[in-house]
C-alpha cells in the first residue's frame, strides 16, 4: 500500500509536467509552415487591429506582459515553423486579448504576480537574517519567524500558479483556439493535436503549483525535525 501510494504521488506531482513537455517537444519536430511562431504573432495581431501590443524575442520562456503590452516568445520554441511554435504564439496572443477586453482573472494574476515577488523577497530576507539574529539574542521566537520566512517564499507562489489557471484555461481554450479553428493558419486535421497542446501550456502552471506544493511539503519535513 506504502508503495501504491508512493507511485500515486509522483505520477500526480510529476505527470502533468512530463506530459506538457512531452506533447510539446513531440509537435515540435516537423516544419511545415510557411511561417513561424513569431510571425502567426504578428499576422493574428493585425488581424485583431491590436497595433499597441509588440513581439519581441526573448531567452526567458514564452509569455505576456500586460505592464509593455509585450508578447515574448522564445527563438527556441516560437522560432521554428512547427505546430507547437504557432499554437503557443496564437496561446500568447490570447493573453494580449485578455488584456484588451479587460479579463478580470488576467487582471488578479497580474496584481498577485507583483505582491508575489515582494512577498518572496521579504521571505527571503527574514531567513537570511533570523539565523544571525538567533545566535545574536538566543530568542525562541526566531522559529516562528523562520517558519513565516519560508511559508512567504514557497507557499505563495504556489498560490499564483494555482490561481492563474483560470486564465490559463480561457487564453487557450476561449481566445487561441477560435483563432486558430475559423482561420487559415493550421490545417483542420491538426485541430486536435492543437488542442493537446493549449492543454498543455495551461497544464504548465498546474506542474509548477505541484512542484512548489512538494517544496512545501519538504520545508515542513525540515522544521519537524
Amino acid at each position: 500500500m506504502i508503495f501504491l501510494l508512493i507511485i500515486l504521488a509522483i505520477v500526480v506531482l510529476y505527470g502533468p509536467s512530463l506530459w506538457a513537455r512531452r506533447v510539446l517537444t513531440r509537435y515540435n519536430r516537423d516544419e511545415y509552415f510557411s511561417g513561424n511562431g513569431l510571425e502567426l504573432a504578428h499576422l493574428l495581431l493585425d488581424r485583431l487591429d491590436m497595433r499597441d501590443v509588440t513581439v519581441e524575442s526573448t531567452a526567458l520562456g514564452d509569455h505576456y506582459d500586460p505592464e509593455t503590452k509585450t508578447v515574448r516568445l522564445s527563438t527556441e520554441r516560437c522560432g521554428r515553423k512547427t505546430l507547437t511554435a504557432v499554437v503557443v504564439a496564437a496561446h500568447e496572443v490570447g493573453h494580449a486579448i485578455q488584456d484588451h477586453d479587460q479579463y478580470p482573472p488576467l487582471k488578479t494574476r497580474t496584481r498577485m504576480i507583483g505582491t508575489a515577488v515582494k512577498l518572496e523577497k521579504i521571505g527571503a530576507g527574514i531567513m537570511m537574517v533570523v539565523p544571525v539574529f538567533t545566535i545574536i539574542t538566543r530568542v525562541p521566537a526566531a522559529g516562528l519567524l523562520m517558519f513565516l520566512g519560508g511559508f512567504a517564499t514557497l507557499c505563495i507562489p504556489v498560490l499564483v500558479h494555482l490561481l492563474t489557471l483560470p486564465s490559463e484555461l480561457d487564453a487557450s481554450f476561449n481566445r487561441a483556439m477560435p483563432l486558430l479553428s475559423s482561420g487559415d493558419y493550421i490545417p483542420t486535421e491538426d485541430i486536435p493535436a492543437a488542442r493537446k497542446i493549449l492543454l498543455a501550456c495551461a497544464l504548465t502552471y498546474v506542474a509548477n503549483a505541484l512542484m512548489g506544493l512538494l517544496n512545501v511539503w519538504r520545508w515542513i519535513r525540515v522544521l519537524r525535525r
